[in-house]
């Protein structure tokens, strides 16, 4: 078995050179040695390979004795609500995330939807699949059956929202192929909304390539489409849909921190509990942080990664958690992630305030300035971090995830990443003018640092 498909947070490789079906069935074997669960979840995503991955990794579940529960094809967060929802004891879903078509993967929890990930018994279930001495478990079958979850999945879904009182508005849904268009629509099957599609036949052939909403040409589709049909904002997530991303009627996209912090300002307006806490990422603190402060939370900062969030979100009993990647974490969602709250949260919002998307952000649009994410291809990560911190060392520094740089009208955040060979750079100022003079400079001292 090829160690390198055990990541950070997931089991991940090309089908079937990388990992294959002999691999999930062992992967399977290992993870009931190490969790001695009884009854597990097991679903899949929308990918050509997943039925035959989902089927080893069946049998590798029913041979060792456990019973494997059928929850079907499913979103990312569906699988967090399965497992929290009916209490089973764990979970899987054949998944690799808004990955290109040639790949497959495992994402695994634990009871409660706890994550299983490199810091948290991935290691151990890596070292026991991975060699060659680990026997093949065979006790008394376990027990398949079959759970329907989409119904209930949505009725938790659409609690957070008073759905009769959404507005009536034109809507573009860019689901990259996977389940987020089929899901939505059912949610707001009852809504005045009216869908404008695209992308939306689950197909796992993924036939426009890599189906993450980041990919700069999957931008320009959804936003040269709102743009011809008079769509009044956009909502676009990755093909297994626990991501979730907004654009204006210009068809212009907003930045992760944005929304979050949108987020942020309407779940505390609607909290009766004064203090509320909520979680951010180093990458761009101020629009989170003052908006938090201002709306009567309290902030708390976190290395981002989906892990570190749930189980810091656990901790401080924190109302929700937004980091600038597209990830957005509610407690009333098992302290998980969830990619339809969010948009459901955005409708109403507009509904209750009588607004549009571009008036919503247009405050924080006046003050906040950011860069998006810049990633470099480097292999002398640590040596660019180490220069940074003595160039700008009159400044003041944060080490929670990589290295925060903060100036009182600037700021930067350079990390390596947890799930790819990049060095990434967000950058946030207090003007256009300032955001242009340090993405320049931050752009070119890096790209002659690296090698």
């Amino acid at each position: 078995m090829n160690a390198g498909i055990f990541k950070a947070y997931d089991i991940r490789g090309i089908y079937p050179t990388d990992i294959n079906e002999e691999d999930a069935f062992k992967i399977a074997q290992a993870y009931i040695e190490v969790l001695k669960p009884k009854t597990v979840a097991l679903g899949k995503d929308v990918r050509l390979s997943s039925p035959a991955m989902w089927e080893a990794t069946k049998e590798g579940l029913i041979k060792a004795g456990v019973n494997v529960v059928d929850i079907g094809t499913i979103s990312t967060d569906m699988l967090y609500f399965a497992v929290a929802h009916y209490g089973y004891d764990g979970g899987i879903s054949i998944t690799a995330s808004h990955n290109p078509k040639e790949w497959t993967g495992m994402k695994l929890l634990g009871k409660n939807s706890t994550p299983i990930y490199g810091a948290y018994l991935l290691p151990e279930i890596q070292q026991l699949a991975t060699d060659p001495a680990f026997e093949k478990i065979e006790k008394a079958e376990g027990v398949l059956s079959k759970q329907e979850i989409l119904a209930d999945y949505i009725t938790k879904v659409r609690s957070v929202v008073n759905v009769g009182m959404l507005p009536k508005l034109k809507v573009l849904i860019n689901a990259n192929f996977g389940l987020a268009g089929v899901v939505i629509k059912k949610i707001l099957a009852d809504s005045l909304i009216e869908w404008v599609e695209l992308n939306c036949a689950p197909d796992g052939n993924f036939p426009k390539g890599r189906p993450d909403p980041l990919v700069p040409e999957n931008r320009e589709e959804t936003r040269n489409l709102i743009k011809e049909s008079g769509a009044q904002l956009g909502f676009a997530w990755d093909a297994d849909a626990d991501r979730c991303f907004v654009y204006d009627e210009q068809g212009n996209d907003v930045e992760g921190c944005f929304l979050g912090a949108l987020l942020a300002k309407i779940m505390l307006s609607k909290s009766s509990q004064p203090g509320e806490k909520i979680i951010y990422d180093p990458r761009i603190t101020w629009v989170l942080k003052e908006t938090i402060e201002t709306g009567g939370g309290t902030p708390v900062m976190e290395k981002a990664g989906h892990t570190f969030f749930k189980a810091r979100m656990k901790k401080e009993d924190a109302l929700a958690a937004f980091e600038c990647s597209g990830h957005f974490y509610f407690r009333d969602f098992f302290h998980c992630d969830n990619g339809m709250i969010p948009a459901l949260l955005i409708l109403s919002y507009l509904g209750e305030k009588k607004t549009n998307i571009s008036e919503a952000f247009a405050e924080i649009l006046k003050k906040y300035f950011v860069s998006g994410e810049i990633n470099f291809t480097a292999e002398n990560k640590d040596e660019i971090i180490d220069h940074l911190r003595e160039k700008y060392s009159d400044a003041k520094f944060e080490e929670i995830d990589g290295i925060s740089i903060e100036y009182p009208d600037w700021r930067f955040n350079v990390r390596k990443s947890n799930t790819e060979p990049l060095l990434r750079l967000n950058i946030e100022t207090r003007s256009q003018e300032l955001l242009t003079q340090k993405k320049e400079e931050l752009v070119k001292l890096i790209d002659g640092l690296k090698k």
